[in-house]
């Protein structure tokens, strides 16, 4: 066996295939988009090329044909946080042997070497941690949108190759019909009384102004911890209208302070593998038109939590019930969704699982985020709680 750079359209072709290899006799998974593989390695689409560098590669056999699959990358905003310089691996697909994934494990450590990496993290992506991150090791179902799926096998490779639990992922689960936690039932009901906080949900006719609204609360809830940026309104709007084609007004709510401070947002979106798994990997002109029949015409059934959260200074007065209960209320109403899944919380964060799970949630999926120190002599740790 034998590693090749992925360097001209057919390598990435032959990429993006891999999979199909690998899933063959699984019905359960769902094939990407390759456009959304393909914008990842793509310096003029990925902004993380501005401060990074990425490579990928395929496992041949002793026949040429390809088998598995690996990239390397790094962030150098982020590569000296760890007490290590540190880079990550991912979209690893490999067969069931154990000498086929150090070969692939073995290759990227030493690209990530030869850059001055003393570790890897590993499976990430080169990019944001809401795509491609962490190894699926509990809840096979079917994947949600840019989420990993793979084998159960795969641990077995990563732990035997020396990688260890950095945090683990947790998801969870919730139908919008099961009753939620009284406390949010009693804040929904007191704020609404009083009147000194209200929830709504966007109108699409006023895309800026609630993107505008999103980068107040963004600014005061996140950028200030862990490192993180402020972003505009003007990348808020960018954003937005991203999100727009499939973005649905009763699922993404504001609440506000004295009917104009924005100070809470939940943020969700139609869970899109309910459709792109009808697709095939392609979305060219037809498999568009297609898509916009089946969203049309098929029964929703799932949506997907992406943001939740309420600034400092708001916590703790029930603005949270508020939107849960407001959007709940909502949701029953219109009747197109009965089922919600959130977006992945490590378990470094156990205040916001503890608020996934006072919503009455199953945890239903885990995924576990692995570090490789390259000196094993190195002392190891977990990542920290925030």
């Amino acid at each position: 066996m034998k590693v090749k750079e992925v360097i001209n359209a057919t390598d990435a072709r032959i990429f993006r295939e891999v999979p199909l290899l690998i899933y063959k006799n699984d019905p359960t998974w769902i094939r990407p988009l390759d456009k959304d593989i393909e914008e990842v390695f793509d310096p003029q689409k990925n902004k993380f090329f501005r401060h990074g560098e990425a490579i990928r590669w395929l496992l041949l056999d002793e026949n040429g044909k390809a088998i598995g699959r690996v990239a390397a990358f790094i962030n150098r905003k982020l590569a000296n946080r760890s007490d290590q310089p540190t880079g990550g691996m991912g979209f690893f697909e490999c067969p069931n042997d154990q000498n086929a994934a150090t070969i692939l494990f073995d290759t990227c450590k030493e690209w990530l070497t030869e850059r001055g990496m003393e570790a890897m993290e590993g499976p990430v992506n080169f990019g944001e941690r809401d795509r491609w991150w962490g190894l699926l090791i509990e809840g096979f179902t079917e994947p949600v949108y840019c989420m990993n799926y793979n084998p159960p096998y795969y641990r077995e490779l990563f732990e035997n190759y020396g990688f260890r639990e950095y945090f683990k992922q947790y998801c969870f689960y919730l139908r919008a019909k099961d009753p939620i936690d009284k406390k949010f039932e009693e804040a929904y009901d007191r704020l609404t009384a009083t009147g000194e906080y209200h929830a709504e949900h966007i109108q699409k006719k006023d895309l800026a102004k609630y993107a505008t609204d999103f980068s107040v609360i963004y600014n005061k809830a996140w950028a200030k911890f862990g490192g993180g940026k402020e972003i505009s309104p003007e990348q808020a709007l960018g954003i937005f209208k991203k999100m727009k084609p499939v973005m649905e007004e009763g699922l993404v709510w504001f609440a506000y302070y004295k009917k104009t401070e924005p100070v809470g947002l939940w943020l969700n979106l139609p869970e899109l593998n309910q459709y792109f798994k009808h697709l095939n990997g392609k979305f060219g002109i037809l498999q568009k038109l297609k898509f916009l029949w089946i969203r049309r015409f098929t029964p929703k059934h799932k949506f997907y939590g992406i943001v939740f959260g309420v600034v400092p200074e708001h916590q703790g007065k029930g603005v949270d019930g508020l939107m849960i209960r407001s959007g709940q209320i909502h949701i029953l109403n219109k009747g197109k969704y009965d089922e919600m899944e959130l977006q992945w919380i490590g378990d470094f964060n156990p205040k916001m699982i503890s608020i996934a799970r006072s919503l009455g949630t199953k945890q239903y999926r885990t995924l576990i985020t692995y570090h490789k120190l390259f000196d094993p002599t190195k002392p190891f740790k977990r990542m920290g709680v925030i």
